[in-house]
């Protein structure tokens, strides 16, 4: 066997593990107080993903859904580990068991409740295998949308027709990786050695290398299931070094959304925050075939998540930034409770006029399914005007998210070492404070840029929705829906004892961009 094929089913999967993470029982206390803040780690081959810490408990309900990869190599075997989180020092073990994947049943959920050695207590588990060939590489000379009864076939899958089978089966991405011209040197040689590596969230498959080359040509083809239509296809350029890690020389992120089906085009190369340009463009050929009703759907349930991010740093530019974004989400909040005040103060009569006639005109009239419809007049406005101001609004996004690279190396330089205990708390506090302050930002935007139509599939999504609430309230009672929501609510668990909870809202906005996402996928020439 070639060495490229053996790299090549090095990275393809023979099914999906799915694992839902419910809940851990009568754990061991680890901490002076009696208690733990226990987090779970699983290993699968190659694969190694960590939960969330749950604080000061010996029964903490995690409720996480993740998928793992299920390759040929791997044996089968799932380990998990239970560790107890520490500030500012090593993480305390408390418990280990192994699950061998290849006595479970395929294609069926099993409710698994596995004990740690050594009587350390209980880890509950849903876990369910599936069969998959959600990812394939190969030559440009056989692509799979590029044999008309192949993609046929897939027009066919993902045809209305198909909508409410196998919902988590949303589509599928082909990418053709052409090349890659201008890229920057890495080696002493005045050259570099770059392969690309593409990321669909947890999905990761990489070309090969072509050596001392800086107008590299791969012309390869990689394709990947669709479990979210809002993913963001990552494309990263590295140079390889033999004797240490790779070095990192341009990356470019994709939203599917985005995509222009079965066109070339060339995206410029971005750092690796995607905050500005460095050297180089890559040539990418991208399509996507979907179906619409099941990426709607999907919209209202928790995004999958990333396990392979890094975990936050403390910075000071950061820090900063996402102060600067709640500041400007508070002051646009503070502009528009000044226009209201203006009205009462009768800073202009004629403003002030029109004003009272439409609050008496919208109270006296008010019915509650006009909040929604509202809501859908809103959109509608936005976007008949939004294609005059798009370009505005993008070039002010990017002079404000814009942050000075210097600095932030400034602010690594000088992080001292050694911290003590105490110290470590402290980072720990910023920490919290910073992303607290990202999370506010990162809300406040995503519901401008719903409204401002950043992305059309879920502005129109949101127009749908509004119509079918003002539709509902107008001829249904309120007293109905609100006794039909709290039955619901009340039910859940009844019905489902392992459902995982989730907000539709909440889910809905957490596909919407904020400012800085939306900067960071402009990356097209």
């Amino acid at each position: 066997m070639r060495l490229s094929e053996v790299h090549r089913k090095a990275q393809l999967w023979r099914g999906i593990v799915s694992i839902a993470l419910i809940e851990g029982r009568n754990l061991i206390p680890m901490d002076p107080n009696g208690l733990s803040d226990p987090y779970v780690k699983f290993r699968l081959g190659p694969q190694k993903y960590k939960s969330k810490t749950v604080p000061k408990t010996l029964s903490p309900q995690w409720r996480e859904q993740f998928d793992l990869h299920l390759y040929e190599e791997t044996g089968g075997v799932l380990e998990i580990t239970v560790w107890d989180k520490d500030t500012g020092r090593r993480d305390d073990f408390i418990g280990r068991c192994q699950l061998d994947l290849s006595t479970l049943v395929k294609e069926k959920t099993h409710h698994l409740e596995l004990p740690l050695e050594d009587a350390r207590g209980f880890v509950v588990v849903l876990v369910t295998l599936t069969a998959s060939a959600a990812v394939s590489i190969s030559d440009l000379s056989v692509t799979p949308l590029g044999d008309p009864l192949e993609r046929q076939q897939i027009n066919k899958r993902y045809g209305v027709s198909k909508s409410f089978f196998n919902l988590k089966d949303v589509g599928i991405v082909q990418v053709k990786v052409l090349r890659a011209e201008g890229l920057m040197a890495a080696d002493v040689t005045g050259k570099s050695d770059p392969f690309c590596v593409l990321e669909l969230n947890n999905d990761r498959l990489q070309t090969h290398t072509v050596y001392k080359n800086l107008n590299p040509e791969w012309n390869k083809v990689f394709t990947f299931n669709v479990k979210d239509i809002h993913s963001v296809l990552e494309v990263t350029v590295f140079d390889e070094d033999r004797d240490r890690s790779a070095d990192f020389l341009g990356k470019v992120a994709i939203p599917l959304l985005n995509v222009h089906n079965g066109e070339q085009r060339a995206y410029l190369l971005k750092n690796k925050d995607l905050t500005g340009p460095t050297k180089g463009h890559i040539y990418l050929d991208i399509e996507v075939i979907y179906n619409t009703v099941k990426a709607a759907l999907k919209t209202i349930v928790p995004a999958e998540r990333k396990y392979l991010e890094e975990e936050p740093k403390v910075s000071k530019q950061l820090l900063q930034q996402n102060f600067n974004r709640v500041k400007r989400c508070i002051m646009v909040l503070y502009s528009y409770v000044t226009y209201i005040n203006s009205c009462f103060e009768w800073e202009s009569a004629q403003r002030s006029i029109i004003s009272f006639i439409l609050f008496v005109l919208v109270v006296w009239n008010f019915e509650l399914y006009m909040l929604p419809l509202a809501l859908v007049l809103l959109l509608v406005w936005n976007y008949v005007f939004s294609s005059s101001r798009g370009m505005t609004d993008m070039v002010r996004k990017q002079d404000v998210l814009m942050f000075d690279e210097e600095e932030d190396k400034e602010d690594k330089d000088s992080e001292p070492k050694g911290f003590m205990d105490k110290l470590y708390a402290i980072q720990d506090v910023f920490i919290s404070v910073q992303s607290a302050l990202d999370e506010v930002a990162s809300f406040g935007e995503r519901m401008k840029n719903t409204f401002n139509w950043t992305v059309p599939f879920l502005s129109w999504l949101a127009i749908t929705a509004f119509c079918l609430v003002t539709l509902l309230l107008y001829l249904i009672p309120l007293r109905y829906l609100v006794l039909a929501w709290g039955v619901n609510k009340f039910t859940k668990k009844l019905r489902d004892p392992y459902m995982i909870d989730n907000n539709e809202l909440l889910d809905f906005l957490s596909r919407v961009p904020s400012d800085v996402q939306v900067v960071g996928r402009i990356p097209e020439l």
